[in-house]
């Protein structure tokens, strides 16, 4: 990866509170995510899991999603088992669907790329599924 996620999770959440996304959520967001940063082990996990359970509640969240893919990748190098890259891979999917459009182009968009060939290279899918070609299709409409 050619950015550090860490750094990127943080400006996405900064973001995300700018734009006012958390809503209800915030303070419970904010605090599971000083747990995360601040902790490691069981209480990060469990700070993790949170976060990725208020993420459910808001999918139309742009920046909370990719701040989740982020701090899916702290969690892959924290705890490095498949359930962490298959979730991070998913997060990427899902996110890539649902936003890939309008971030084409984008810094953005290229990293949530990367680390989805991380997320599924920790999976043993080689280098990624799903050629760039197909991304490139698949948000401006195929042939």
């Amino acid at each position: 990866m050619h950015f550090d996620p860490s750094i990127a999770a943080q400006q996405a959440l900064h973001r995300a509170e700018e734009a006012d996304e958390l809503g209800d959520l915030r303070e419970e967001i904010v605090d599971a995510e000083e747990t995360f940063s601040s902790s490691a082990g069981q209480e990060a996990t469990e700070a993790f899991e949170r976060l990725q359970s208020s993420g459910e509640r808001l999918p139309d969240a742009r920046f909370f999603q990719e701040f989740l893919i982020y701090i899916t990748w702290q969690q892959v190098t924290e705890v490095t088992i498949p359930r962490y890259f298959q979730k991070g891979a998913e997060l990427c999917d899902r996110f890539l669907e649902r936003f890939g459009k309008e971030l084409d182009g984008s810094d953005t968009l290229r990293q949530v790329r990367n680390i989805r060939s991380s997320f599924r290279g920790g999976l043993g899918d080689g280098e990624d599924a799903t050629p760039a070609e197909f991304d490139e299709d698949a948000f401006k409409g195929g042939d």
